[in-house]
């Protein structure tokens, strides 16, 4: 069933905001991805979705109202997160001309452009603190440029439904003639947290990367939960090489997840040494259909491309529910608009 709200979504990926905003109610009328594997997953999920594989820049300098068969303004979010760069701040005006060269850029001559009611934007938490914080301070005055009101709100996936610590920076907007008519709140966190075991039940055969015999024996010592500490100090100091001296904690190295807490963050690659999350119960890496458990994806949700190309795309995805419950509040905030309430 088609939802009454359209939107369109940059940066797509694999699909995680799109399954969410999906499932909040939406109709994803049209979805922009560069990478050909992740465009093939949703084309292959979802064959009535309009996949475009392209590059965005190609496709922002297009007449996007004709494109798309939209009248300016009817399109009710644009949604997407793009990746972090650094402005040149060449002309200094702190404005859309100063995005220009990045990815950024184009989400906001879509803005421009299609004038949507709402948008939501997901980045990475550390986008706040990019470039001492110029970078999300332009991003927000492009954003007022454009014509929007905005809110952000760093919001954890462990919150919403998802067995997993992923911290995301949430940036809502609303069109500047609207803001009195649609209000949005960020949604309140679930009253329970799920950790592994509610997740790693039961999840289908799928293809994964193993350890060296070296590191799975290695991993053998470390208990569920533990990290490199836990071993005998020669081993782990073998292991561990130059990364022994470094300063901190470096509680990624040899790092041992357990089945009564959520994962980290899950990543894009699976072995990396100093950001190793391993199985709680085996001495491997989670396979692609764990890690999209944990990422909260559904089980019939298949990924194409090579076995580091699926890693990639749910390492790289929002989390599924966490999506819905934001996507969510929004739809609710442009349903009260229409209600009048």
């Amino acid at each position: 069933m088609q939802g009454k709200f359209k939107t369109i979504e940059l940066f797509a990926g694999a699909g995680g905001l799109a399954l969410g905003v999906e499932k909040a109610g939406f109709d994803t009328i049209a979805l922009i991805e560069i990478d050909k594997d992740a465009a093939d997953t949703l084309k292959l999920n979802r064959p009535e979705w309009n996949v475009i594989n392209d590059d965005i820049a190609n496709v922002s300098n297009k007449n996007l109202l004709e494109l798309f068969d939209l009248k300016i303004g009817e399109l009710d979010m644009l949604s997407g997160g793009s990746p972090c760069q650094s402005f040149s701040y060449a002309g200094k005006r702190l404005g859309l001309e100063d995005a220009r060269g990045t990815l950024f850029y184009h989400y906001a001559v879509f803005l421009q452009k299609l004038q949507p009611k709402t948008f939501l934007f997901e980045n990475v938490k550390g986008l706040l603190t990019h470039d001492k914080g110029k970078t999300y301070k332009t991003i927000s005055r492009v954003f007022a440029e454009c014509g929007y009101v905005i809110d952000k709100k760093v919001l954890n996936a462990w919150d919403y439904g998802n067995a997993q610590k992923r911290e995301r920076l949430i940036t809502v907007g609303i069109r500047k003639d609207l803001a009195e008519k649609i209000k949005i709140k960020f949604p309140e966190p679930h009253k329970y947290k799920p950790v592994l075991r509610d997740v790693l039940n039961d999840v289908p055969k799928s293809k994964g990367i193993r350890y060296s015999e070296y590191k799975r024996k290695i991993f053998e010592l470390v208990p569920p939960g533990g990290y490199w500490r836990d071993i005998p100090e020669d081993i782990a100091k073998e292991y561990m090489k130059s990364c022994w001296n470094m300063e901190g904690g470096r509680t990624g190295i040899l790092r041992r997840m357990s089945m009564d807490e959520p994962s980290l963050a899950v990543l894009t690659s699976p072995t990396q040494k100093q950001t190793e999350r391993c199985h709680p119960l085996e001495a491997r890496p989670f396979t692609v259909r764990e890690n999209a458990r944990i990422q909260s994806f559904p089980d019939e949700w298949r990924f194409c491309g090579s076995v580091g190309s699926q890693y990639r795309q749910v390492g790289n995805a929002v989390p599924v529910n966490l999506a819905y419950d934001i996507a969510l509040e929004i739809y609710k905030g442009l349903e009260k608009m229409i209600c009048g309430n």
